[in-house]
């Protein structure tokens, strides 16, 4: 155990002096090489495991890197102004180079990776047949491909490393990666993961990768990347065989926003899981999201600080029958024991994101430190890639292609067991390509509300002008600037500290 905990101990080192070396010459470290720390297969597995802790901490899907994608998306908006400027910063899209939220969350992404590379070159160093070795190192490959898939997206060319770090003076002076070939390298490692993890693992967790789950990611890969047959191919393997992988729609669509939810919920294909009223140092486990998008003044357990909040229009413009928003919105409370409309909310007289509040699990009087398992990916997001990259291989929709969106459409029918008409099936009827697409767009939009998504894909089909500039914006922006704003800024300092980085970014 002692020397388990060194390994983590060491990773975490090297994954803090991995991109910002500012302090090398202070805090020297010896040359580490992975034989001696990865005696066993369990030395990895617990590398890995240390990796996925830290996506489930405060500066990842904790707050500030869930939070800024919630803000830069066109479906939620600051609550209280008087929440610190970075915040605002990012929703406003009038970042500098310094922002407080990306400063958080860059290095952390790095410390993932700098897990999953140790990973990888411990099990290769153990010198064991492949397969009883290769579902690690797929696992670890897939946990990097999973983190530079975000870094990528958010900020373009990056450094990329893909190698154990023994001597941190080798990433001194590293330059950054085109982000085509980082594209490419993920896929490189979600093929492999693909071909080497398990179809399902111990109790069907879903906080760990499997075969599907590699397909998942390829398929919402090669969507973004506008590659629409691979991206239909890996999205309709991973339908044809969602029994395999006991994927599938759970009926209730609240049930996917209540925690504690179990560990294999059959919806979630990859989930990021907290543990309620646990946790550790440097915001281990730390779910502050419920505080974010809570109410300010509410009673506890659903009160909160009003920070990251829907703009009215978004309230407004969702159809009240579909359940869905139901789900998606508190628009009224109890305050001082009474049950109070949204008017009187306390600061931000707004309805309130409630997929995170309304069933925190054992949390405190905030929701902080949540039981939830945040889904990275649901077999409905799979559902609408289908459809989405069908329509643009078919120059349109076609029966197939409705189907898969009218499969989650029938879900949402679903108003807590009892059967309505909205919102209804989609027919082909004198629909053509684009009012499709933009069909498929919006169905996204709402299914996936306030889940991370949105911003990624107004930035792939770049229609920031059309949703922060246009005549029907839910949350307008003037100042939004398509030469600038589809990419956050490098930060100062690992500009300051490597000009092999530079240029930055455009506009910053």
């Amino acid at each position: 155990m002692k020397r388990l905990l060194s390994i983590i101990c060491l990773l975490a080192l090297i994954g803090q002096l991995l991109i910002s070396c500012v302090d090398l010459e202070e805090r020297p470290v010896g040359i580490l090489a992975p034989e001696s720390l990865f005696k066993t297969p369990q030395d990895v597995r617990t590398a890995i495991f240390g990796a996925y802790g830290w996506i489930a901490t405060e500066r990842l899907y904790g707050r500030q890197f869930a939070t800024a994608l919630m803000l830069r998306s066109d479906m939620v908006d600051i609550g209280d102004r008087g929440t610190p400027a970075e915040r605002q910063q990012v929703n406003d899209f009038n970042m500098d180079d310094n922002n407080n939220m990306v400063n958080q969350f860059w290095p952390m992404w790095y410390q993932v990776i700098s897990a999953a590379n140790a990973a990888i070159a411990g099990a290769e160093s153990l010198g064991l047949p492949e397969a009883e070795i290769n579902p690690l190192i797929a696992e670890a490959r897939f946990v990097r491909a999973f983190s530079y898939y975000h870094l990528v997206r958010l900020f373009g060319d990056v450094p990329y490393l893909d190698l154990f770090i023994s001597d941190p003076n080798l990433v001194k002076d590293i330059s950054k990666t085109p982000a085509a070939t980082i594209y490419q390298n993920i896929i490189a490692d979600l093929e492999f993961a693909k071909q080497w993890l398990p179809d399902n693992h111990p109790n069907d967790v879903r906080s760990r990768p499997t075969k599907g789950t590699a397909a998942s990611y390829l398929a919402s890969l090669y969507l973004t990347l506008a590659d629409y047959q691979k991206a239909y191919t890996e999205a309709k393997w991973v339908i044809d065989n969602k029994d395999r992988f006991n994927y599938g729609l759970v009926a209730d669509f609240q049930d996917l926003f209540r925690a504690p939810q179990p560990g294999n919920l059959k919806e979630h294909i990859f989930a990021i899981d907290f543990l309620g009223l646990q946790n550790g140092a440097g915001g281990a486990n730390d779910d502050i999201i419920a505080p974010m998008t809570g109410i300010r003044g509410a009673d506890a357990p659903k009160s909160g600080w009003s920070v990251a909040v829907p703009s009215m229009a978004v309230y407004n413009t969702w159809d009240s029958r579909d359940y869905r928003k139901e789900v998606s919105f508190e628009d009224s409370i109890l305050i001082g024991g009474v049950l109070q409309p949204y008017t009187v909310f306390a600061n931000t007289k707004r309805p309130h994101i409630a997929k995170y509040t309304r069933f925190p699990g054992n949390s405190n009087t905030e929701g902080r430190y949540s039981d939830h398992n945040y889904a990275a990916m649901r077999y409905a997001e799979v559902l609408l890639i289908a459809a989405e990259a069908l329509a643009e291989i078919n120059g349109g929709p076609n029966a197939e292609a409705i189907s898969y969106i009218n499969e989650v459409r029938a879900r949402a029918r679903n108003w807590n067991g009892k059967m309505t008409n909205f919102p209804q099936d989609v027919t082909a009827a004198g629909m053509s390509k684009a009012e499709f697409i933009n069909t498929v767009l919006e169905e996204r939009r709402l299914e996936l509300a306030f889940e991370y998504k949105r911003w990624y894909d107004i930035k792939r089909r770049k229609l920031g002008q059309e949703v922060f500039t246009g005549s029907n914006s839910l949350e307008p922006h003037p100042n939004f600037d398509p030469n600038r704003d589809y990419l956050m800024p490098l930060p100062r300092i690992e500009l300051q500290v490597n000009p092999n980085l530079l240029p930055q970014n455009p506009g910053y």
